[in-house]
């Protein structure tokens, strides 16, 4: 498997770090992961998009190897949104074509609506828009995120080695321990005793609001480039099937294709989603 060059990019209030696969003389994409991943899932499918594309995959905010927020700030959709367009700036790509997984698909496509004529193709995962809001839950949501919490300074988990760290991501989120490897190699630091995690634990804090679905419409019909998304059958249990195609119905130009697998399709059958993203930019 082809490796990775680390890359950094120095932002006005953080620092971003990145993995990049390819010649960089090719054309970019970018490629934004998922809630606590990082740059680690893409290591499957980078390579054999590498000598089509230069290939360069983002930590985000919190994530990976980039920097965290300060004290007393959150991480907000919105602000990911700045962040990945801060990243297109300081990697002076005047277009790129973004791909992104579940949250970075999400923020994928609002970066496209915010910038249409940055975006040469846009390649969405599992994923269109933020998560939005009905209504029904919005006040208990504000109260619940901005109520004091009893957590700060309780000592982060400790692993003893990366195998158990693994099996703990594993055990968590579904994904078999081949497919974990990679997100859980880079998303571990090592510390005295063992390794812990390097993401910020502010990331699991619930956002305090979210948009309307009316309001997610009205952006993703912002989106000019040509779209192409991909998911996963059965439906992710939190992507049903009639929201998200009223979701795709707002954007102009897309297709959407299914593939048997489960959420992180891209590590689950690389080169099938491979073949589809060529296919998709052809």
């Amino acid at each position: 498997m082809t490796a990775p060059t680390e890359r950094r990019m120095a932002l006005p209030h953080s620092g971003l770090a990145a993995q990049a696969w390819g010649d960089e003389a090719l054309p970019p994409l970018l490629a934004l992961h998922g809630w606590l991943d990082n740059a680690g899932s893409f290591a499957r499918l980078a390579p054999l998009l590498a000598t089509r594309f230069h290939v360069i995959a983002l930590d985000l905010p919190g994530h990976g190897h980039s920097n965290h927020l300060p004290a007393g700030a959150s991480y907000h959709y919105l602000d990911y949104v700045q962040a990945a367009l801060a990243a297109v700036d300081s990697l002076q790509l005047s277009r790129c074509s973004l791909l992104g997984h579940s949250l970075g698909a999400g923020i994928a496509a609002l970066v496209a609506a915010a910038a249409p004529g940055r975006i040469e193709h846009l390649l969405l995962i599992e994923g269109l828009g933020p998560l939005g809001d009905d209504g029904t839950h919005t006040l208990q949501r504000f109260r619940d995120a901005l109520a004091p919490r009893s957590d700060n300074g309780k000592p982060l988990r400790l692993f003893r080695d990366v195998e158990q760290a693994i099996s703990a991501r594993s055990l968590a989120s579904g994904l078999p321990a081949a497919q974990a490897r990679p997100i859980v190699e880079r998303g571990l630091i090592e510390t005295k005793g063992g390794w812990r995690w390097r993401s910020d634990p502010r990331l699991t804090r619930p956002s305090a609001v979210r948009l309307a679905e009316s309001q997610v419409h009205a952006l993703l019909g912002g989106i000019s480039a040509p779209t192409a998304l991909l998911l996963a059958q059965p439906a992710t249990p939190y992507l049903p099937s009639a929201p998200m195609q009223a979701r795709a119905d707002c954007v102009a130009n897309i297709t959407v294709s299914h593939m048997a697998g489960h959420h992180h399709l891209h590590l689950e059958h690389p080169q099938a989603v491979a073949d589809w993203i060529i296919a998709s930019t052809s």
